[in-house]
């Protein structure tokens, strides 16, 4: 489990193909190495990996070919910034919304805008997406947790604030650049609740259900 705060901007230092889609990467990093151990969980770019290896500097993580395919890691080369967040501790502060790392696809940059001391950006999501969305719930982008301004149709509005620019890659992008989108827990546990997949489950909630008991 995450929290969308990212702790450190790392560098990919090695990049090497261990199949045809396959990848493994070096990251450098310096905060997150304090206690880092064999196993551990740490989200890059969003993406939740597992340490296979570290060393003082750096820390080794292998992507299997589902991940590369479906994410931005396959963009990625020697050199990139990357967002890092190790796994929330038990008796951790949690200071964003609840994040799995598990992402749900990858989104376009369509427009970037500064407006006095916030930068916006509209982020194009695949049509399967937009159900999770809504105006003030929650959204990751790249691991970082923001607040959605705005929604239309399946194009999503950010606003990041000076900080966030400055401790995060997300500040650097740019029109036309691909992000990782994870959307909000909760509301796709809610979604799935409300419209189960598997035929023979049967909804004990629905949406009169909720509007009964004042939550909608």
């Amino acid at each position: 489990m995450f929290t969308g705060i990212i702790e450190e901007m790392g560098t990919i230092k090695g990049i090497q193909k261990r199949s045809e889609h396959a990848i493994q990467m070096i990251i450098e990093s310096k905060k997150i190495l304090d206690d880092v151990k064999l196993g551990d969980s740490i989200a890059v770019n969003g993406v939740c990996l597992t340490v296979t290896s570290f060393t003082m500097n750096d820390f080794q993580v292998d992507v299997m070919p589902e991940t590369v395919k479906s994410t931005s890691l396959k963009d990625l080369i020697n050199g990139s910034k990357v967002n890092l967040e190790r796994a929330m501790p038990a008796n951790g502060r949690f200071g964003g919304h609840f994040v799995s790392g598990h992402v749900d696809g990858i989104g376009e940059i369509i427009r970037k805008q500064r407006q006095e001391n916030a930068i916006y950006y509209d982020i194009k999501v695949s049509d399967d997406l937009k159900k999770y969305l809504m105006l003030k719930g929650s959204i990751t982008v790249d691991g970082t947790s923001l607040t959605i301004f705005n929604v239309n149709k399946n194009i999503v509005t950010i606003s990041i604030i000076p900080h966030t620019v400055q401790e995060t890659i997300v500040g650097d992008k740019s029109q036309g650049d691909i992000v990782n989108i994870e959307c909000d827990m909760l509301a796709k546990y809610v979604h799935n609740i409300l419209n189960p997949t598997n035929q023979t489950q049967k909804a004990d909630i629905d949406k009169e259900l909720l509007i009964q008991n004042g939550f909608m």
